[in-house]
């Protein structure tokens, strides 16, 4: 979990550096609430990974991909409510979603496959 608070802190880091350097135009004015939904996500995530971890190796698999399953539900529902709000900027809005989406799941994957990697050696 603590890589993925780094990572939200060099995140919020970029947002700040965007908004100096005038490149604030191409981040949606919730930014925020998308970023604060990763890190719930990435929280919950770890948690589940550790409930796979914890109970049996063998049953890591079927937790992991629960994640993925869960990750693309809570995606799909918090856009669904966040456009069902009236949003200005849409295409914005889902743009620095898919973004986050996709930032954050390549760094879980990563994460995860150097932590795999570690474990196998043993």
């Amino acid at each position: 979990m603590s890589k993925t608070l780094i990572l939200t802190g060099v995140l919020i880091i970029v947002f700040f550096l965007a908004d100096a350097i005038g490149l604030g135009y191409l981040l949606h004015q919730q930014k925020w609430v998308i970023l604060s939904f990763f890190v719930a996500y990435s929280f919950l995530f770890n948690r589940i990974i550790e409930l796979g971890f914890k109970e049996k190796r063998k049953n890591f698999i079927p937790f992991y991909l629960a994640t993925v399953a869960l990750r693309l539900i809570l995606s799909i529902i918090f856009i669904g409510i966040e456009l069902y709000r009236g949003l200005e900027q849409q295409e914005l809005f889902v743009a620095n979603f898919f973004v986050l989406y996709l930032f954050y799941t390549i760094f879980e994957i990563w994460n995860l496959n150097s932590n795999l990697r570690q474990n196998s050696e043993k």
